[in-house]
């Protein structure tokens, strides 16, 4: 077991990482393409400002990756705000089963421990090793999401493009290569904070809006470091000036077949114009022309999310499979690992 920081890491242990990513997706998610080694060690080493990433290696007897030694499996820990830590542990496909997961378990909760962490989180993909491992260490199913994926190849473009031009009256939308810029990043973050918080919260909003411009000006930047490139579809109100929508994708550089969808969200105010599926038709359109090498597009949903869940059946998503988050108490992690 070896401790090691992707930052000023050898060469040969970011190729060590990156061959057992591959080796684990093969095995696990034979479908998924491969990642190169485009700014993996900046995917790895570049975080949030307030985060921290820790990492380790488990190799064979031959000694580390750059003596020629083999990486059985890996595991990290985000440190992120207040007393959570986010897990991800892989081992490779014929390495399983000889307590390598446990081993590098354990030394996460123990670092997790002195960190002052209470709570492990970890995302485990349905239909993999992962969800018996961790439901046998303790850990408990928080939340259930199902993948979809749109194979851009079987999208009927100009239907596409016709939802993407049926835009209800008093509104405008906008693509923005990058990102929102500097002067939208509050009306981008009121619409955000709007989301998260319904009408009648105690919740000064006002106040939090510079917060979480500043939040999102710094996750910007750690994407463009991390290689990964930003683009942002919103829709404005013509009368208010404020953003009523917006939807996210991303496209990184280690995985540039595959984009990732993040947050699609309406203001409740302007909901009912149809304004979800005008936006995410027009980023349809524009990752067409823009990145066209992608094959397809991946998002999530949770159960809960009917109307989101109608608009992506329209634009061509399909179901894919599910995905989990688990959670654990550390202390009581680690009285189950030391039994």
């Amino acid at each position: 077991m070896r401790e090691w920081d992707p930052a000023n890491a050898a060469t040969a242990d970011i190729d060590a990482w990156l061959c057992l990513i591959n080796d684990v997706l093969h095995a696990d998610l034979p479908d998924e393409p491969p990642w190169r080694s485009d700014h993996v060690r900046e995917y790895l080493a570049v975080n949030m400002p307030e985060e921290r990433r820790l990492m380790w290696f488990a190799e064979d007897d031959a000694g580390t990756a750059a003596d020629g030694g083999k990486v059985l499996g890996s595991a990290s820990l985000l440190l992120v705000g207040g007393q959570t830590g986010v897990l991800d542990l892989f081992v490779r496909a014929d390495a399983r089963r000889q307590g390598i997961a446990r081993e590098l378990l354990n030394a996460v909760a123990w670092r997790a421990n002195a960190e002052r962490r209470r709570t492990l989180t970890v995302e485990v993909i349905g239909g993999t090793p992962g969800v018996r491992f961790y439901e046998a260490c303790g850990f408990h199913r928080t939340l259930v999401e199902v993948r979809h994926v749109l194979t851009l190849e079987h999208v009927h473009w100009p239907r596409t493009e016709q939802i993407a031009g049926q835009l209800a009256n008093g509104y405008r939308v906008e693509y923005l290569p990058g990102g929102p810029p500097e002067e939208m990043l509050e009306p981008y973050a009121r619409a955000k904070l709007m989301l998260r918080h319904l009408p009648g919260d105690d919740f000064d909003i006002d106040r939090m809006v510079s917060i979480e411009a500043n939040r999102l000006r710094a996750s910007l930047s750690t994407l463009r470091r991390r290689g990964m490139r930003s683009y942002v579809v919103v829709v404005t109100h013509d009368a208010t000036r404020q953003v009523a929508g917006l939807t996210e994708l991303v496209v990184p550089a280690h995985r540039p077949e595959r984009a990732d969808q993040y947050d699609t969200l309406v203001v409740q105010a302007h909901r009912g114009y149809g304004l979800g599926l005008a936006m995410k038709a027009r980023m349809l359109m524009a990752m067409r022309d823009d990145e066209p090498q992608i094959r397809d597009v991946v998002t999530w949903q949770t159960l809960e999310m009917e109307q989101m869940a109608r608009v992506n059946s329209v634009l061509g998503f399909v179901p894919d499979r599910e995905w989990y988050e688990y959670e654990a108490d550390v202390p009581e992690l680690l009285a189950h690992l030391s039994s």
